[in-house]
C-alpha cells in the first residue's frame, strides 16, 4: 500500500514527467559553474581591495557603495549562470 505522498509524487510525474539529463549536460553543467564561480570570486577579490583601499583613505561612503556593487554584481552573476544552465538543460 503506498502513502499519500507517494501516490501525489505519481501524479505529478504524470502531470510534468522530470527531464532526464545526460552526462553530456551534467559535464556542460558543471562546466558552467566552475566558469561563473570563477568570474565571481574574480569580482569579490577585485571589489575588496577596493574597499580595502577606500577604507584606508577614511571614504566610508565608498565602503558601502563597493560593497552594494559587489552585491549587484554577484547577483547577476548568479542569475546569468542560472539562465545558461536552464537553457542547456
Amino acid at each position: 500500500m503506498k502513502s499519500a505522498y507517494e501516490l501525489a509524487m505519481e501524479r505529478l510525474d504524470k502531470q510534468s514527467p522530470v527531464a532526464k539529463v545526460t552526462d553530456e549536460q551534467r559535464a556542460a553543467l558543471a562546466e558552467i559553474d566552475q566558469m561563473y564561480k570563477a568570474k565571481i570570486a574574480e569580482r569579490e577579490v577585485f571589489l575588496q581591495s577596493l574597499v580595502q583601499k577606500a577604507r584606508a583613505a577614511g571614504e566610508l561612503m565608498e565602503v558601502e557603495n563597493i560593497r552594494l556593487q559587489l552585491a549587484r554584481e554577484t547577483q547577476r552573476l548568479q542569475e546569468e549562470c542560472e539562465a545558461k544552465k536552464a537553457k542547456l538543460r
